[in-house]
C-alpha cells in the first residue's frame, strides 16, 4: 500500500486531566500517515482521487481544537475514525498526536500516543 504523510500539523487546544489544562490550553502536533493506493491520482493528475493534504488539516484542527476531552490517546483515536470515515480512499492510517511540555513532574520534552487503524 502507498502512504501519504502528512507531519507536524500544530494546535491549540483545551485537553487534559487536570482543570488547568481545560482552562489554559496548550499546543498538540498531530502526524498522520495515510495508507491508499496512489496509482490513480498518479495516473489522472486528478486531486479527487487522491487525498486532500488541506482536508486533512481541517480534520485534525476540528479534533484537536475541538471538544476537550482528557486522554491523548482519545485524541488520537477520534483522529484517526474521522479520517476513515472522511475519506474513503484510505484503507488505513497511523495517527500521532504529541502533547508538548505535559504538566507532569520531572523534565519531559512530550508525550506522544500513536495508533494505527484499519477500515473494516
Amino acid at each position: 500500500m502507498d502512504k501519504v504523510f502528512v507531519q507536524g500539523m500544530k494546535f491549540y487546544g483545551y485537553h487534559g486531566a487536570f482543570p488547568e489544562e481545560n482552562r489554559l490550553g496548550q499546543r498538540f502536533y498531530a502526524d498522520v500517515t495515510l495508507e491508499l493506493d496512489t496509482r490513480p491520482a498518479g495516473k489522472s493528475d486528478d486531486l479527487e482521487q487522491t487525498v486532500n493534504y488541506a482536508k486533512v488539516y481541517e480534520a485534525a484542527k476540528e479534533v484537536l481544537e475541538g471538544e476537550p476531552v482528557k486522554l491523548v490517546e482519545t485524541l488520537t483515536d477520534r483522529l484517526a475514525h474521522l479520517l476513515l470515515d472522511r475519506f474513503s480512499v484510505i484503507e488505513a492510517c497511523v495517527v500521532k498526536v504529541t502533547k508538548p511540555d505535559p504538566p507532569i513532574p520531572g523534565h519531559y520534552d512530550h508525550v506522544a500516543v500513536e495508533i494505527r487503524r484499519e477500515r473494516d
